[in-house]
């Protein structure tokens, strides 16, 4: 699409620009309207209410696509002889049920149907990175300059949600919040607080001990904090590293016949690796979502 009439760091910027709906502030020639911003300093200049098109759309699709799926394999689900895609269904239901008895200690039944639909979910994301990259952004280009008037190269469209920290950022949040929400339900305040200002370094001495609160908290609310933003960096690093290559990848075919044919190979191969990262990066997401809201479930002293 864009590598006909931009230089390679435009074709590049281009691809990591999202689809951005945003007011425009002062000094921009629509201030005070609301529109799709026509460059990333349009978008940044937005600021926190704009809305990134894109991925909102992808994501929710995609989650709606994994429901209306396994509700229909439920519906239809048959004790004779099931179908391949019943069969496959409830491998997956019984391999995340494996992973969450072996994880999860505590009796909560929203963990089990919460981490398949994290691991679906964040799948189904992810593989959206295995589509050329130039595809649905070339048809996005089409409908935005034939339907709305606009520049296709304003037209900016990444399909792939788990490369916008935005939504890794929102999904690590939830889940962060949920432990949250647990930790108080189960531990109490008092526990809770507790486990905030007592560890990691106790003493018998109660003088001592008010010495060392401060210190443990400061640790241990580091750590509290480091949970969302690991998990939400984790994701949104590898995938983005990987959308990346992929578009690196697209710009050979720019140079020439044998150059792209050795990127035809080169995306190939990278596409069969990368099947690997996106699935370990959505079992990942689900297992610390588990292992966090074990966490908040745990009370012993060790």
């Amino acid at each position: 699409m864009a590598s006909e009439s931009l230089t390679a760091s435009g074709y590049i910027k281009h691809h990591l620009v999202n689809l951005t709906w945003g007011k425009f502030p002062e000094g921009y020639e629509h201030a005070g309207h609301w529109g799709f911003a026509h460059s990333a300093a349009d978008a940044k200049a937005m600021g926190f209410w704009a809305i990134h098109v894109d991925t909102m759309f992808w994501s929710i699709l995609l989650g709606a696509l994994f429901l209306l799926l396994f509700r229909r394999v439920a519906k239809n689900a048959t004790a004779a002889t099931p179908g391949g895609l019943q069969n496959f269904v409830e491998w997956i239901v019984e391999f995340v049920d494996g992973i969450v008895r072996a994880t999860f200690t505590g009796r909560n039944a929203m963990v089990a149907p919460m981490a398949l639909t994290i691991f679906i979910w964040v799948f189904l994301i992810n593989a959206m990175d295995l589509i050329p990259v130039d595809w649905i952004p070339q048809v996005a280009a089409l409908i935005g300059s034939n339907v709305f008037g606009m520049d296709p190269h304003h037209v900016f469209f990444k399909v792939v949600p788990s490369t916008d920290p935005n939504a890794t950022f929102g999904m690590a949040l939830a889940v962060f919040a949920l432990s949250i929400f647990y930790s108080f339900k189960i531990k109490g305040v008092g526990g809770f607080a507790a486990e905030l200002t007592m560890h990691p370094f106790s003493s018998s001495n109660k003088l001592l001990q008010l010495v060392l609160i401060p210190i443990n908290f400061l640790l241990e609310f580091v750590s509290l904090l480091a949970k969302p933003l690991s998990l939400s960096l984790r994701l949104y690093g590898n995938m983005f590293a990987g959308e990346m290559i992929f578009i690196l990848i697209a710009l050979m075919y720019s140079g020439g016949l044998m150059l792209g044919i050795f990127g035809g190979f080169l995306q190939m191969g990278w596409a069969i690796f990368h099947v690997l990262i996106i699935t370990l990066q959505a079992f990942i997401f689900m297992v610390l979502t588990v292992v966090y809201m074990d966490l908040a479930y745990q009370t012993d002293e060790h």
